[in-house]
């Protein structure tokens, strides 16, 4: 098959799982085309079978905004009838799933299939706000197949939106071995052998409440001797920092930015923490424990079907920072129960989250598309 593949090129969770999907695609022997304003962050160099796309950006006196998803749509109509594409694949509904749509209407002379992925708040947050609403609706019901990335999120997209149309659960997934890695040598040296490391890793945005996370770790601090690493960037990293130094534990919080691929990070954690008010699926918690960390997460959406509560770490009420706490020192003071729930992470999502389970769900969808007009 070949497949346009839609997505943000950023360090989100939509961006990295419809990257991965596109890779492994390619190594299946399909043809993929990358179309977006920027290379995606995991894309690297063009692997055999793969292409890249960019939309242009350009500015005109007359317009206050560009219109992104025009151009957009205008691109994957060029690209789509240049490569002969079967399905378009948008990850995110807008502008993605909905330039899509408008695309395959431009080349209406090929049966080009539109695939929609929904990855959370494309839902709960962007498309479900007044000004999106409508469109939202139009791509859930013009899609020639929609998924999700967990049962919640198909469970909220029908309550929201009260669409009777089938919506294919489809996890998120790693690929096991990448997560066998060594710890990495760009994190700072510990100020002692028995110094344990937490991990956070997001885009800080409010909705990952990261200032829970200093919260957390300040406690963890009266008990443990321990050092926090952050991965990422976003709006809220002055706050954190802030935070961070008004709870006195500025010193042991080490900003680390943005990173391609986390695995060798993720490798000398000895616990992450993910609080965020909402989680669709929880990509970073999936990665944290492929690497064989104990995850304590927020019970909230889509993060009981990837965390398992007491096996694979704790799962705890949203903004509960002292249970948060508690659980981590536990964990943390505790070598054996540390060794056992990163094991049992590990296993659960190698078991259930594989790349090799997952992609081919995909590629069945799209078959199933292609089908339906045969």
């Amino acid at each position: 098959m070949r497949i346009g593949m839609m997505c943000y090129p950023t360090h989100g969770g939509s961006g990295v799982v419809a990257t991965e999907l596109g890779k492994h695609l390619a190594a299946m022997g399909h043809h993929v085309a990358f179309i977006s304003y920027a290379s995606p962050l995991r894309l690297g160099d063009l692997p055999p079978r793969v292409s890249f796309h960019e939309v242009e950006i350009e500015e005109y006196p007359l317009l206050r905004q560009f219109p992104y998803t025009l151009a957009l749509a205008s691109k994957i109509a060029e690209v789509a009838r240049a490569k002969e594409l079967d399905i378009l694949h948008a990850h995110y509904a807008i502008p993605f799933g909905a330039a899509a749509l408008l695309a395959k209407r431009i080349v209406s002379e090929w049966p080009v299939k539109v695939i929609t992925t929904l990855h959370g708040t494309d839902i709960t947050l962007v498309g479900n706000n007044a000004s999106f609403r409508p469109v939202t609706e139009m791509i859930i019901r013009e899609s020639d197949a929609v998924t999700a990335v967990s049962r919640f999120l198909v469970a909220e997209t029908v309550r929201q939106f009260d669409t009777e149309r089938a919506i294919d659960c489809v996890y998120n997934f790693i690929d096991p071995g990448r997560h066998d890695a060594t710890p990495c040598s760009c994190l700072p040296e510990k100020r002692s052998r028995d110094e344990l490391t937490v991990m956070h890793v997001s885009n800080f945005r409010p909705v990952k409440r990261v200032q829970d996370v200093i919260a957390t770790f300040a406690r963890i601090c009266q008990a443990v001797n321990a050092r926090l690493v952050l991965i990422g960037d976003g709006p809220d990293v002055t706050a954190v920092r802030c935070e961070a130094e008004r709870l006195g534990v500025l010193d042991r919080v080490f900003f680390i930015g943005v990173v391609d691929h986390i695995a060798s990070l993720l490798a000398a954690a000895d616990l992450f923490l993910l609080p965020s008010a909402t989680e669709s699926f929880g990509l970073a918690a999936l990665e944290a424990m492929a690497s064989g960390v104990p995850v304590i997460a927020s019970d909230v959406g889509g993060l009981p079907e990837v965390v398992e509560d007491g096996v694979t770490g704790h799962l705890v009420p949203v903004g509960d920072v002292g249970r948060m706490a508690a659980r981590a020192v536990e964990i943390l003071s505790n070598p054996q129960m540390r060794r056992v729930m990163g094991e049992a992470g590990r296993r659960r999502a190698t078991e259930c989250f594989h790349y090799r389970v997952l992609v081919p769900q995909y590629e069945a969808i799209y078959q199933r598309a292609l089908a339906a007009d045969a």
